[in-house]
């Protein structure tokens, strides 16, 4: 007799050294206001309100059932607390579907390895149950500290895109702002 090999399915929960990694749900409204409240959270992800906040992870939920990719909340094995949220976003990007990897740690625990942690964590992922899509991560061009993560998982810059973000050196959120592109 052969032991049955079991299969991983995309919604089970993702371990690492650190993190336990579950997909992100209507449940998970709380822990998410608590980090987009941030401050440094907030300044690159923000501003959020709850309903914001909800309907965010309404979306992700959505996803997960519809795409079989989301983003995760991130939760410390140790203890359960909130580290932070990351994971994919399938999308389309100039007329070529992709993973955009992306996360979020709380301001209490960066500098830590977290970012790098998690995002290792989904590329592995990625491999096993999207290995036919892209990889691309991006953020604003002055994020110097998402740049490093992107470049500690492997990923190279591959040009500039534009959307609503920040431009450094001025207020406020502005439709046309340059953000970096990284590919695996």
């Amino acid at each position: 007799m052969h032991a049955k090999r079991s299969v991983q399915a995309p919604t089970d929960p993702v371990l690492t050294r650190r993190l336990v990694l579950t997909p992100v749900g209507r449940g998970d409204v709380d822990d998410l206001v608590l980090l987009y409240s941030d401050p440094v959270v907030a300044y690159w992800t923000g501003p959020w309100t709850r309903a914001g906040v909800e309907a965010w992870a309404a979306n992700m939920a959505a996803g997960w059932t519809a795409d079989g990719v989301g983003k995760w909340m991130a939760r410390a094995r140790s203890d359960g607390s909130l580290v932070g949220r990351g994971g994919f976003t399938r999308f389309d990007l100039a007329g070529e579907m992709v993973l955009e990897l992306g996360w979020a740690v709380r301001d209490a625990r960066t500098g830590r390895g977290y970012a790098t942690e998690l995002g290792r964590a989904a590329l592995d992922w990625a491999v096993t149950h999207h290995a036919e899509l892209p990889i691309v991560a991006f953020t604003e061009v002055h994020n110097r500290a998402s740049r490093a993560v992107m470049e500690r998982l492997g990923m190279g810059p591959a040009g500039i895109i534009r959307r609503e973000g920040l431009v450094e050196g001025r207020t406020g959120i502005h439709p046309d702002a340059p953000f970096a592109l990284y590919r695996l």
